[in-house]
């Protein structure tokens, strides 16, 4: 298993695992796409002895049936196919016919719970329960990306690990990897914009971002006073096949208002901030609350828009 940029986790997982007493919860924190999850997955085999792909344990990882492991994560909508916006106290709850058990074929059983930030608040509850008073021969790999806003008891009972996000050597090694077919120019874009996120690199590259910066830079040149360019965003980004490109789009635009007001200075940053606040909370609530897709395209197009009339304003 391929782990990019993430050498210095792997050594402190394994002199952990090499200790005589290793922590029952770890708690994986760090950007979104930086390899969280993936690394919770080689610990996972670490644990499990399935470290070697011909095992039977990593056979049965594979196959999604290993007795002694478990994986909490939003499930799709039986009728619209969409994931559900939390984890649910019911999942949490079906682990303990398992914790009622000893384990079947490994020394220990694993549970990753990716991401327990989608955890409802009886979830989390019933998480908590189970870290403090910890099932034997059990540990728990939580996948968070926004660790503040968890229970302070659930972050006291974890042994922390950060992820910090990959460097452009990594980022190049990933992309040659995972996308060989890309052109540089493509892959120096995506190493550039996607903050050092493997999940963001491939999300832009797959839902075109590029062309969706070129249209922001029109925005925040512009200031786009007819509103031609937000109305033609809005439009392609309501449709319902576009789901992922819109949502790669509610990531994006805060990020590039971000880079604006880094290349800024004076008058201008202080209003490049304030779009910039506006659209991260804009992008944080619009799926978690169902808005309207073009009605949350049009409004997060104008607060790009609004870094013209922004740089006006500072030379003025």
């Amino acid at each position: 298993m391929s782990l990019y940029g993430l050498d210095t986790q792997a050594a402190t997982f394994r002199a952990a695992m090499a200790g005589q007493r290793l922590h029952h919860a770890w708690l994986f924190v760090g950007p979104r796409g930086v390899g969280k999850a993936s690394f919770a997955d080689y610990a996972a085999r670490l644990l499990l002895g399935a470290d070697d792909d011909e095992s039977q344990g990593a056979k049965l990882l594979a196959a999604g049936s290993h007795p002694d492991f478990r994986r909490l994560e939003r499930l799709p909508n039986e009728k619209t196919g969409n994931l559900a916006r939390n984890i649910t106290v019911d999942q949490v709850r079906h682990l303990r016919a398992l914790f009622a058990t000893g384990t079947a074929i490994s020394n220990r059983r694993v549970i990753i719970i990716d991401s327990i930030d989608d955890m409802e608040r009886g979830a989390a509850n019933a998480v908590l329960k189970s870290l403090e008073e910890p099932p034997a021969s059990t540990i728990f790999l939580l996948v968070s990306h926004q660790p503040g806003r968890l229970l302070p008891t659930i972050r006291s009972r974890c042994r922390t690990m950060a992820f910090a996000p990959l460097d452009d050597n990594a980022m190049k090694l990933v992309l040659e990897t995972k996308i060989p077919q890309l052109r540089s120019d493509k892959r120096a874009y995506l190493i550039a914009n996607a903050g050092g996120s493997v999940a963001t690199s491939l999300a832009y590259a797959e839902n075109d971002i590029a062309t969706i910066d070129t249209m922001l830079e029109e925005l925040a040149r512009t200031g786009d006073p007819t509103n031609g360019v937000r109305s033609k965003l809005a439009q392609t980004l309501s449709l319902k096949a576009a789901l992922p490109r819109y949502e790669a789009f509610l990531e994006r635009a805060p990020t590039f208002i971000a880079a604006k007001a880094r290349s800024g200075e004076g008058l201008y940053v202080q209003r490049a901030l304030t779009a910039w606040s506006g659209a991260s909370k804009l992008s944080q609530v619009a799926i978690a609350q169902s808005l309207p897709p073009e009605t949350v395209v049009f409004e997060m197009a104008g607060y790009v828009a609004s870094l013209a009339t922004a740089e006006r304003g500072a030379k003025a």
